[in-house]
């Protein structure tokens, strides 16, 4: 679904942060991401959701050259994306409930899909009596977990996400990759960055490793599915 070959990316005049990163995602495929601050992770997740370009090099997405897209069709790609920003990102002046349902308003869906959806999915991530929250009262935790709701209530073809688990605790976490896993088994492609080497070696998943702007890829399996014993997820 994805491809990269020999891509650079610098900012402005500045040396380059990502350096000849050549790798394929298949579709349907879960990938970590992994590497020390200062690695690229951040920047090639911003060439994954199509926030910037690269310097140099090939992009394929969804079939398309990215270097051949009009700018006008960049929104309609994006919207087949779903990303977990580190720093959240919510809109301040709506609830957590309107935060989740915005992906299913932008498409179109109908009111009473949308407050099942929404409602579900805020349930199941532990936040049923805290949908009617503005983003100022919440925790960190909380507006992580709204923030992957959002990513996720639309079923992307690629979920993106950005340190998704860093602001909950072990268990939450557990519950979260769950989530992230079943969403993958009915065809998400998904890249999570993550410095938690507990849960990628739980997960077990391929790993794309950066390190100072270049790209290793180590080999893994499906990902295993955390045990809802663990968790208190129900499949």
């Amino acid at each position: 679904m994805i491809s990269f070959e020999n891509v650079g990316m610098r900012y402005g005049m500045g040396g380059e942060v990502l350096s000849d990163i050549t790798f394929r995602l298949e579709r349907g495929s879960f990938h970590f991401l992994v590497g020390p601050s200062g690695a690229g992770k951040t920047s090639l997740l911003k060439l994954l959701y199509l926030a910037r370009r690269p310097s140099r090099g090939l992009i394929h997405f969804f079939d398309k050259d990215l270097a051949r897209i009009e700018r006008e069709e960049l929104p309609r790609l994006r919207r087949r994306i779903g990303v977990v920003f580190q720093d959240f990102r919510l809109l301040d002046h709506l609830s957590a409930f309107d935060n989740v349902a915005l992906p299913l308003q932008i498409k179109g869906a109908k009111r009473i899909q949308i407050a099942d959806h929404v409602e579900e999915l805020l349930s199941w991530v532990g936040l049923k009596d805290r949908m009617h929250a503005r983003p100022a009262t919440l925790s960190g935790g909380e507006k992580q977990r709204v923030a992957i709701a959002r990513a996720v209530i639309n079923k992307p073809d690629l979920l993106v996400a950005d340190e998704p688990t860093g602001n909950v605790d072990p268990e939450m976490a557990m519950r979260l990759m769950h989530l992230f896993v079943e969403l993958n088994k009915i065809g998400t492609t998904i890249v999570i960055a993550s410095h938690d080497q507990h849960l990628v070696e739980t997960i077990g998943a391929p790993v794309l490793s950066l390190d100072k702007g270049n790209m290793t890829y180590l080999a893994g399996g499906k990902p295993r599915d955390p045990d809802p014993d663990e968790t208190g997820a129900q499949p």
